[in-house]
């Protein structure tokens, strides 16, 4: 019997195969790490927005009250021009969830926000459909931001609220 030569064709294919299921499992594993971040993203984005509908439940109760601190800022309107954060110059003009009222709000890590929500109070001239618009009465634009669970997520609402009679 003749022997053959052998080219190590076996070998080489072997190869190729192991490169792709290794290419398929690191493109495999990239889906699953992008489908966590936009799940997390999500998860973010309602808390903000849970803590933004908690602090116009809030501001509500506040003008409810009466103890409602209508924002003494310069600018008309104030809620364009003013930091809600309460980072800057903002802190002045805007409430803190909880401020006038006594409500609390749990703030840490995970899937709490990361702080408590601020709110902006506004007193406008308002008339009812029918009314007589020489009759002056008020409503109050309320604006608020809500913090997710990471400092980077901020949902910010804005209702006008009219105090029932």
């Amino acid at each position: 019997m003749a022997r053959r030569r052998q080219r190590g064709v076996a070998v080489l294919m072997c190869l190729m195969m192991l490169i792709l299921v290794m290419l398929l499992g690191v493109s495999a594993a990239q889906m699953s790490l992008q489908g966590e971040k936009a799940a997390r993203g999500e998860r973010d984005r309602e808390v903000a927005l849970q803590a933004a509908e908690d602090a116009l439940a809030d501001a509500e109760r506040d003008i409810q009250s009466g103890a409602a601190a209508v924002s003494a800022c310069d600018a008309a309107p104030a809620w364009q021009r003013v930091d809600l954060s309460g980072a800057e110059d903002g802190g002045a003009c805007t409430v803190g969830f909880g401020e006038h009222t006594g409500a609390e709000m749990l703030t840490a890590e995970g899937a709490l926000p990361f702080r408590k929500p601020r709110y902006l109070v506004e007193r406008m001239a308002c008339h009812q459909p029918g009314e007589d618009a020489s009759a002056v009465s008020y409503c109050y634009r309320v604006t608020v931001i809500g913090f997710g669970a990471r400092p980077g997520t901020e949902v910010v609402l804005q209702t006008v609220y009219s105090k029932p009679e």
